[in-house]
């Protein structure tokens, strides 16, 4: 899963930071609004987590900005403004949960997971790949009819990502950034969508020369 955090204090956006990467997370953090408005439309992220009072946009601006450009990623706020106005703008802004500091570190992965799970189980709960093959997000199995297809975790991964891609290429860098959350060799990535491809009981994902890879049904 691959998160953005959007927090101005140094010691608790690390803090973040590095407990999530340690669960195994991949995490972008920013301290500027404007930065973190701007990852948000060069990347592709599960979940946005969001200080209010940052500089030059603050958490608020952020979010509805991209909820009017139909951006619909799960949102939490991480904030210490705890007044009645302050949670309606928040909730108004278009976020799915309200954490407010101090919190427990623990507590904050459970809150991401079930923001995660619950947009998904609300969208894509099932998502069809063909007629009796399907992939539940919420659950990460792979059904071929009746029966489980068991997938290591990097094509579980390769997988996922290409599904909340769908009807679009997904290209290399983006396998290399979402998938491995750094530089890794191309050929790496060719072998494991191969490894994929071959667990599939028919060939869906297809490579679009000097492009990437899409589904296609």
């Amino acid at each position: 899963m691959k998160i953005l955090l959007l927090e101005d204090e140094y010691s608790l956006r690390i803090s973040v930071k590095e407990f999530l990467e340690d669960e195994g997370y991949i995490v972008d953090d920013y301290e500027d609004g404007e930065d973190a408005y701007e990852a948000i439309y060069s990347n592709t992220y599960d979940v946005l987590l969001f200080d209010v009072n940052v500089p030059t946009m603050n958490g608020f601006e952020v979010l509805k900005a991209i909820r009017k450009d139909g951006n619909m990623t799960p949102a939490l706020f991480l904030t210490s403004m705890v007044d009645m106005k302050s949670l309606k703008e928040g909730y108004l802004s278009g976020c799915c949960d309200y954490i407010r500091k101090p919190f427990d570190l623990e507590e904050l992965e459970i809150r991401i997971t079930q923001s995660y799970n619950n947009y998904y189980m609300e969208d894509d709960q099932n998502v069809q790949l063909g007629d009796d093959l399907q992939y539940n997000m919420k659950n990460q199995q792979l059904l071929h009819g009746d029966s489980k297809i068991v997938l290591r975790k990097v094509e579980q991964e390769i997988l996922e990502l290409l599904i909340k891609n769908k009807d679009a290429i997904v290209s290399m860098a983006m396998f290399q950034d979402e998938v491995w959350g750094d530089y890794v060799d191309p050929g790496t990535v060719r072998a494991q969508i191969k490894n994929l491809k071959q667990a599939l009981p028919y060939d869906i994902i297809k490579n679009r020369r000097g492009l990437g890879y899409i589904i296609e049904r």
